[in-house]
C-alpha cells in the first residue's frame, strides 16, 4: 500500500510539474485543450525533414546504391544492428519503431545547433528544438512504455504481469515502481542533456561571440548524437527484458 500510494503521489507531483512554465509560450487552444504552439511548429519542421529526405532517397531506387540511398541503407542497418542486439531474434517488427525514435530524437537535437531558430520571432516564447521541451521527451518516454508493455503482453499475455514476483515476491514493490522509474529517467535524461547544451551555447555566444563557441557547437552536436542513440538503445533494451522476462 504504501508503494502504491508512492507511485500516487509520483503521479500527482508530474502532473503537477506540467503546470510549471519557464518564461514565455505560444499556446494553441485545440478543444478544451491547451498546446504548446512552437513545440508543434519545430516537431512538424523536423518530420518534414524526415519525411522529405526519405523521399527523395527512395525516389529511385539502384541495385547498387550510391549517393542519399547508400547513406540511409547505412542508417538502417545501422538502426537492425541496435534493435537486433538489444531485442533479440524477433526484433524485426520493433525497428520502424526503434528507428523512428532515433531519427526523430536525432534530428530534433541537431536542428537546435544547426537551424537558426531564434530568427523567427513569436508573439510569445521562441522557437527550439522540440527536445528542448519537457513535453516532449515526456511524450517520446511514455510511447516507450506502452511499447514495452505491449511487447509483453503481446507474447506472454497476462503471464507478463509474473515478472513482477520474480525472482522473489518480496521484490513486488521494486518492480512495480520500476516501471514509474524508466519513463522518468528517459525522459528528464535528454531534456537536461539538451537543453544544458543550448544553454550553454547561448551564455558562451553572449560573452564571447567568435571562435570559443565553435567548439563547443561541435561538442554539443556530439553529445545530441549519443543523447539520440542512448533514447533508442534503452526503449531496444526495454522491449527486449520485456519479451524475455529477465533483468
Amino acid at each position: 500500500m504504501n508503494v502504491l500510494s508512492c507511485s500516487i503521489n509520483t503521479l500527482k507531483g508530474l502532473y503537477d510539474i506540467s503546470g510549471v512554465e519557464v518564461g514565455q509560450h505560444l499556446y494553441w487552444k485545440i478543444g478544451s485543450f491547451q498546446v504548446h504552439g512552437q513545440v508543434l511548429i519545430t516537431s512538424w519542421v523536423v518530420i518534414a525533414i524526415l519525411l522529405g529526405s526519405a523521399t527523395i532517397a527512395v525516389r529511385n531506387p539502384q541495385i547498387i546504391p550510391t549517393g542519399s540511398q547508400n547513406f540511409f541503407e547505412y542508417v538502417l542497418e545501422f538502426i537492425r544492428d541496435v534493435s537486433q542486439t538489444q531485442i533479440g531474434e524477433e526484433y524485426g517488427p520493433w525497428v520502424p519503431f526503434i528507428g523512428t525514435m532515433f531519427l526523430f530524437i536525432f534530428v530534433s537535437n541537431w536542428s537546435g545547433a544547426l537551424l537558426p531558430w531564434k530568427i523567427i520571432q513569436l508573439p510569445h516564447g521562441e522557437l527550439a528544438a522540440p527536445t528542448n521541451d519537457i513535453n516532449t521527451t515526456v511524450a517520446l518516454a511514455l510511447l516507450t512504455s506502452v511499447a514495452y508493455f505491449y511487447a509483453g503482453l503481446s507474447k506472454k499475455g497476462l503471464g507478463y504481469f509474473a515478472k513482477y514476483i520474480q525472482p522473489t515476491p518480496i521484490l513486488l514493490p521494486i518492480n512495480i515502481l520500476e516501471d514509474f522509474t524508466k519513463p522518468l529517467s528517459l525522459s528528464f535524461r535528454l531534456f537536461g542533456n539538451i537543453l544544458a547544451d543550448e544553454l550553454v551555447v547561448v551564455v558562451l555566444v553572449s560573452l564571447v561571440p567568435l571562435v570559443v563557441p565553435i567548439p563547443v557547437m561541435f561538442l554539443g552536436l556530439f553529445t545530441s548524437g549519443i543523447q539520440a542513440l542512448i533514447f533508442a538503445t534503452l526503449a531496444a533494451a526495454y522491449i527486449g527484458e520485456s519479451m524475455e522476462g529477465h533483468h
